[in-house]
């Protein structure tokens, strides 16, 4: 059974970003291009990416269409693992202000060749801003998590410089009990910091809440990180 919001709201208060009083309202939003292979990814004019990543059920697809103020520009499925190619979404008005890309999620359902396309944007596009890595509030972070923390945490300083940031964001806030979320965001705060301190700490998040929760922090920090200010 789902906690009410009005309960589950007041146990989170405080816990996430502060959120600016100004939506990052971005219902102008639409699919470009989709890339299963390197020489596929799209250039785009050099508009500034930030790609999101996480798990197979950490619930990607839905968080993005609450993101991106669409109910459906992103399939989402009840079967985890349907994103099998680099998606890639223009935001704002033609030619567009920012670019979000869907990654393939990693873990058990992932495959290596979503891996090496994963790990090739990372290391050559130069228009990436910020990765966001997502974690399903429902379950502690497991070892293919904290193995693509690792991962993002030695690739951010490869060359010696740090070409782009990593923010962490915990989904499905709503489905940890009330009575354990003094405990449970503690631990995959600490998990997280744990595996790679550079990521910066979790923005937590709920689609389904009602009003949602966190998703207006979301948009904000791309925004912030994109250089873009208000968005409308």
């Amino acid at each position: 059974m789902r906690i009410p919001a009005a309960q589950k709201v007041s146990v989170l208060k405080g816990k996430s970003p502060a959120v600016s009083a100004v939506p990052f309202r971005v219902n102008i939003a639409e699919f470009v291009a989709a890339a299963a292979t390197v020489d596929q990814i799209p250039a785009l004019n050099g508009r500034p990416e930030v790609i999101v990543t996480g798990r197979a059920n950490s619930g990607k697809s839905t968080l993005l269409n609450a993101v991106l103020g669409r109910n459906d520009l992103l399939r989402t499925s009840k079967k985890a693992g349907c994103t099998r190619t680099l998606n890639f979404y223009r935001v704002g008005e033609h030619p567009g202000s920012v670019v979000l890309v869907d990654a393939p999620g990693y873990g058990a359902r992932g495959r290596a060749e979503w891996g090496d396309l994963f790990n090739t944007y990372l290391t050559t596009r130069q228009q990436l801003k910020r990765i966001y890595i997502l974690f399903n509030g429902k379950h502690l972070l497991n070892p293919a998590d904290l193995e693509m923390l690792s991962y993002l945490s030695d690739t951010l300083l490869k060359d010696g410089a740090q070409k782009y940031t990593i923010q962490s964001i915990i989904t499905k806030v709503d489905c940890i009990p009330t009575e354990s979320l003094g405990q449970v965001i503690p631990k995959m705060q600490k998990q997280i910091w744990e595996a790679a301190p550079l990521c910066l700490p979790p923005i937590l998040t709920s689609a389904m809440m009602r009003p949602m929760h966190g998703i207006h922090a979301v948009r904000k920090n791309i925004a912030d990180v994109c250089g873009l200010g208000r968005i409308k």
